[in-house]
C-alpha cells in the first residue's frame, strides 16, 4: 500500500527547520563579531584616548650641570618608557634643566615642554639641595624628580597601560658635613723628554693649585714653574737653548649683592723670557655685572675695574735704562656673555696703561661663538687680538737670531692675534657608550693641514 506523501507539510517542516537553523547562525556570528570588536577595542588603545602609540620621545638639555650627573644615556637607563632621541625637531617633550647656585645651596630647575602631539602641555618644577651634596646624590634626586614629571607626558602614550605606580615613604633626610670645608686641591709634576741625532730637549713642568668657591666668597690660589733646555747641531755648530718662569697668583672675591662684587689679585712672576727676576703685583679690584649673578649660567655683562701696583726688578738693563722700577697701573674690562639653547657667544675688551706714562698703553679683543646650527652640526669661532704699546721689560741689547727663532725672548712688537674656526658634524646612535679596549685607539684618519 503505497503512503501518499504531502509535499506541502514538508516543505513547511523544511522551511521551518530552515528558520531556526539560520537563527541559530545568526546568533553565533553576532556572538563573534562582538568579541572581535571588543578585542578590536583592547588592541588598538590610541583609537580609545592615547595622543601617542609609541613611548615619548624626549630631547633633553641641560645647563650648568656636569654630563656624568645626569645625560641621554642615563635617562635611557633609568627609564625604558621613554625614546631619547638627538634634536629637538624630533622629540614630543623638551626637557631643559638648569642648576644655579645661592648662598649655600644649589637649585635646579626643570621646564617641561609638550611638541607636536603634546603641544600645550607643559611644566616647571624647582627643588634645592646642599652645594655639598655629591654627585650620586644630585643624580638620585634629579632621577626621581624627573620622572615624576614626565608622567603627565608618558599618560598620553599606551606604554602607560604597562607602568605600576609605588607609594615610598618619607625619610628623613641628614645633613651632609664637607671635611675640606668645600676647598679642592690639585697637584702636577710632568717632565718631557724627545731627542735623536743632532737635536734634544728636556722640559720640566710643575704647579699646585687650591680654590674654595661658595656663592659668597671665592678664593683661588696656584703656584707653577716651568723650565726648558734644548740642543741642536749643525755640522759643527752646536747651539744651546734655556728657558725658565715661576710664578704665584692668588686671588680673593667677596660677594656683595646681586650685582656687585670686591676683590684682590696678588701676582708674582719672574721669567727669562720676559727679562723679568722679580715681580709683585697686588691689585683690588670691584666689578658690576648689569645682569644678577644669578643667571649667570644664561647671561653677563660685567665691568672690572684693576688698579695695581708692581715693585719689578729686570735680569738685564731694559730699553729705558731701567734695572729695577715702580709702578702704578690700570686696567677696564668689559665682558658679555650669553648662553641659549642654539648656543654661546662671549665678547671682552680690555684696556690697560700705565699711570707714569699714558701712552705705555695695551687694548684687546676677543671673542668667542659656538652655534648649533641643526641636529648633530656645530660651528665655532674665536680669536684674539692685543694692540701692544707696553713692552717696558724689553732689555736694551736686544735678542740674538737663535733667542728669536726659538722664541727664548720677548722681542719688540705693536700687535698679535690668534684665530680659531672648527665645523664639526656628529651622527649616529646618541646611546652608544660601549667600551672596548681592543687594538688600542687605532683605526680611521685624519687630515690637518698648517700654514
Amino acid at each position: 500500500m503505497r503512503r501518499k506523501v504531502n509535499f506541502k507539510d514538508m516543505r513547511e517542516k523544511r522551511c521551518s527547520g530552515n528558520s531556526y537553523y539560520l537563527l541559530f547562525s545568526v546568533l553565533i556570528l553576532f556572538f563573534f563579531l562582538s568579541r572581535l570588536s571588543l578585542l578590536a577595542q583592547t588592541t588598538s588603545v590610541p583609537e580609545s584616548g592615547y595622543r601617542l602609540s609609541q613611548p615619548p620621545a624626549i630631547y633633553l638639555e641641560t645647563e650648568n650641570i656636569a654630563s656624568e650627573i645626569i645625560s641621554a644615556e642615563e635617562l635611557a637607563r633609568a627609564m625604558p618608557f621613554i625614546k631619547i632621541v638627538s634634536s629637538e625637531a624630533e622629540a614630543q617633550v623638551r626637557v631643559f634643566i638648569k642648576r644655579e647656585s645661592r648662598e649655600d645651596k644649589q637649585i635646579f630647575l626643570l621646564h617641561l615642554q609638550g611638541l607636536k602631539e603634546l603641544a600645550g602641555e607643559s611644566d616647571e618644577l624647582k627643588f634645592e639641595l646642599p652645594l655639598s651634596a655629591s654627585s650620586p646624590e644630585i643624580q638620585k634626586e634629579l632621577l626621581s624628580v624627573l620622572r615624576g614629571s614626565l608622567m603627565r607626558f608618558v599618560g598620553q602614550s599606551a606604554i602607560s597601560r604597562r607602568l605600576q605606580i609605588k607609594f615610598l615613604e618619607t625619610v628623613k633626610p641628614t645633613a651632609v658635613a664637607d671635611p675640606w670645608n668645600f676647598w679642592t686641591f690639585n697637584l702636577n709634576l710632568s717632565s718631557f723628554l724627545n731627542g735623536e741625532k743632532s737635536y734634544n730637549a728636556r722640559n720640566l713642568f710643575g704647579s699646585f693649585s687650591a680654590s674654595r668657591i661658595t656663592p659668597e666668597w671665592k678664593i683661588r690660589l696656584s703656584l707653577g714653574g716651568s723650565w726648558a733646555e734644548s740642543k741642536y747641531q749643525y755640522d759643527s755648530r752646536v747651539i744651546r737653548s734655556t728657558y725658565e718662569a715661576e710664578n704665584f697668583q692668588a686671588l680673593i672675591v667677596r660677594s656683595i649683592n646681586e650685582h656687585w662684587s670686591v676683590g684682590a689679585y696678588f701676582t708674582t712672576m719672574s721669567s727669562t723670557y720676559e727679562n723679568v727676576k722679580l715681580s709683585l703685583a697686588p691689585a683690588p679690584a670691584i666689578e658690576f655685572n648689569l645682569f644678577p649673578y644669578s643667571e649667570s649660567t644664561r647671561r653677563q655683562l660685567r665691568f672690572l675695574y684693576r688698579l695695581s701696583f708692581n715693585a719689578v726688578s729686570y735680569r738685564e738693563e731694559t730699553i729705558y735704562l731701567r734695572t729695577r722700577e715702580n709702578l702704578w697701573r690700570q686696567s677696564l674690562t668689559a665682558a658679555l656673555e650669553l648662553k641659549r639653547r642654539w648656543g654661546t657667544v662671549s665678547l671682552s675688551v680690555q684696556g690697560s696703561n700705565y699711570f707714569h706714562d699714558w701712552r705705555q698703553n695695551r687694548l684687546t679683543l676677543s671673542g668667542e661663538i659656538s652655534l648649533r646650527l641643526f641636529k648633530g652640526l656645530s660651528f665655532s669661532l674665536n680669536g684674539d687680538y692685543s694692540r701692544i704699546h707696553d713692552q717696558i721689560s724689553l732689555p736694551r741689547r736686544g735678542a740674538s737670531l737663535e733667542e728669536v727663532i726659538l722664541r727664548r725672548r720677548q722681542i719688540e712688537t705693536a700687535y698679535n692675534y690668534y684665530f680659531y674656526i672648527s665645523l664639526n658634524y656628529t651622527f649616529g646612535s646618541i646611546l652608544s657608550k660601549i667600551v672596548n679596549p681592543r687594538f688600542g685607539e687605532g683605526g680611521g684618519f685624519s687630515i690637518f693641514i698648517s700654514m
